[in-house]
């Protein structure tokens, strides 16, 4: 007999139909798994045969041969699982279900326990545009289920409560009736904390509302790490598509914390700097996303930036020009996600200590050597650098604090409210994201504003890719002033921000 259950797989963090097919005829007992399974969906013959035992159902002595169709991609995961063992109740006849309109999700324990799974709120997502009326899902996994509003999802436990409710018995909770306790969101430190450091957080200030990438560069002990994780102190809470879009990532990363449907504060990722290219990037056998795009709508603070390998930072310069990482493979191209801000801090020297001649040890090769760990082009990506020197003792204990994180936050969000404005019939949302015909449309500059930026393109030795930059950035501060034209004086600022000592004066 043959049956047919359906499934999901991923692509990115999009999910594509997989069709669990079983065929049971006579000859030697046998259990062979087609379609281009990785060792774990070959591993679901042990999971099935034990769970069904375990559970009381009796598995079929029958030549089994279980195809997951389309069969020209490779699966890989759990998540098959009780599909598999639905589809051989099925084609047994000890299920006799219509099973058509139900999406199968769910990795089992010997014992006929629903494990939770990676990936199952792009799956769910997906479900309603496949035609599936229900999708079953593992408990584990109810606040994900409860996101999807066109298709209704539900919870269970085990297998026994999954066959009570396909053969019209004690029905399975609805996700989204299911009460989930959120955690609560970590206190987010304030800039109030920061004393002095007027132009940084003004830089920081100017970087957030245009979402412009950033560079610290200061000696140990000067406060770079406290201005980068108090950034999203000041940024505006992401959207509800924000929300999806990053929870989709995290979830099919594994990293979505327990009992959370959707991410309410935007990402700030971290990452060592002993990580690798395919952590930074994303990779594997079955490319999952990396840090560039776990930082999708958040900020990717790399700390101590020159200790980072090379090729971890070469491997950033296209996404931050397309947002997104694209991952080929023998079986397919997969693409995530990856619009973010990049925050980085570096010392200006091995030592930390120039351009203080007086503490410095390092000698003018190794200071260029440790320069030279960061590529040109890369910097050229990086809008704004801020040289953050440290702060003198009667500001530290006796000084103002400055402006605190509600004050600059009131600004960003005004900011970014003049650019959605702006850029309505636009595909973009912030100054950062325009290209040189939206800069050209947008940043009008007068007869002296374009002397002073020809002047700056000689003597700077700019790019065209650090002109653009220069006006993108001058567009933000202007809007931050309130002002509905870019001059001259933003224009200077923008320099500034732009040309600051990033190579350590050496």
């Amino acid at each position: 007999m043959l049956a047919a259950v359906s499934s999901f797989g991923l692509s990115g963090i999009d999910a594509y139909p997989v069709t669990v097919e079983a065929d049971l005829s006579r000859g030697l007992p046998a259990f062979e798994i087609v379609g281009l399974p990785d060792a774990a969906v070959k591993e679901a013959r042990d999971r099935v045969r034990a769970a069904m035992k375990n559970t009381g159902l009796e598995f079929p002595t029958a030549r089994i041969v279980l195809n997951l169709a389309p069969a020209d991609r490779k699966k890989s995961g759990a998540a098959y699982d009780l599909a598999i063992l639905l589809a051989i109740l099925k084609a047994s006849g000890a299920l006799g279900a219509d099973l058509s309109g139900f999406g199968i999700l769910g990795e089992l324990s010997l014992g006929g326990e629903l494990r939770p799974l990676p990936g199952v709120l792009p799956m769910v997502l997906g479900a309603g545009a496949l035609g599936l009326r229900e999708v079953i899902v593992p408990f584990d996994n109810a606040p994900e289920g409860a996101v999807a509003q066109d298709v209704e999802v539900y919870a269970a436990k085990t297998v026994g409560e999954v066959l009570e409710h396909l053969r019209g018995g004690q029905r399975l909770p609805r996700c989204g009736a299911i009460p989930s306790e959120q955690a609560p969101l970590p206190p987010v430190p304030d800039y109030a904390d920061v004393k002095g450091q007027a132009e940084a957080k003004r830089a920081v200030t100017v970087a957030a509302a245009g979402m412009h990438n950033l560079l610290l560069l200061g000696p140990p002990g000067s406060g770079k790490s406290m201005l980068a994780r108090r950034l999203p102190s000041i940024l505006p809470p992401p959207g509800y598509a924000e929300q999806v879009e990053t929870t989709k990532l995290h979830s099919v990363a594994g990293l979505l914390p327990r009992g959370v449907g959707l991410m309410a504060q935007r990402p700030f990722r971290s990452p060592h700097h002993s990580i690798s290219a395919a952590g930074m990037a994303g990779g594997g056998v079955s490319p999952r996303p990396g840090e560039v795009s776990l930082a999708h709508h958040g900020v990717l603070f790399l700390d101590e930036l020159p200790e980072f390998n090379r090729n971890v930072l070469e491997v950033m310069r296209q996404p931050l020009e397309d947002g997104e990482v694209s991952i080929s493979r023998l079986g397919g191209i997969y693409r995530f996600p990856a619009d973010f801000m990049l925050v980085a801090a570096r010392n200006p020297c091995p030592c930390g200590q120039y351009p203080d001649m007086n503490r410095c040890t390092c000698t003018v090769r190794q200071i260029r050597n440790y320069n030279a760990r960061i590529s040109k082009p890369l910097l050229d990506r990086i809008d704004i650098n801020v040289d953050v020197r440290k702060v003198d003792c009667r500001q530290l204990f006796g000084g103002r604090t400055g402006k605190n994180s509600a004050e600059m936050r009131e600004s960003v969000l005004r900011t970014q409210r003049i650019q959605s404005e702006r850029f309505s019939g636009e595909n973009i949302r912030f100054n950062s994201q325009m290209d040189s015909a939206l800069c050209s449309k947008y940043v009008v500059l007068d007869g002296e504003a374009k002397n002073f930026m020809e002047d700056c393109f000689a003597d700077m030795d700019m790019t065209a890719r650090g002109a653009y930059r220069v006006l993108k950035i001058a567009r933000t501060i202007a809007d931050l002033d309130g002002d509905p034209e870019v001059g001259i004086k933003h224009l200077r600022e923008a320099v500034f921000f732009r040309n600051a000592d990033i190579q350590g004066g050496v």
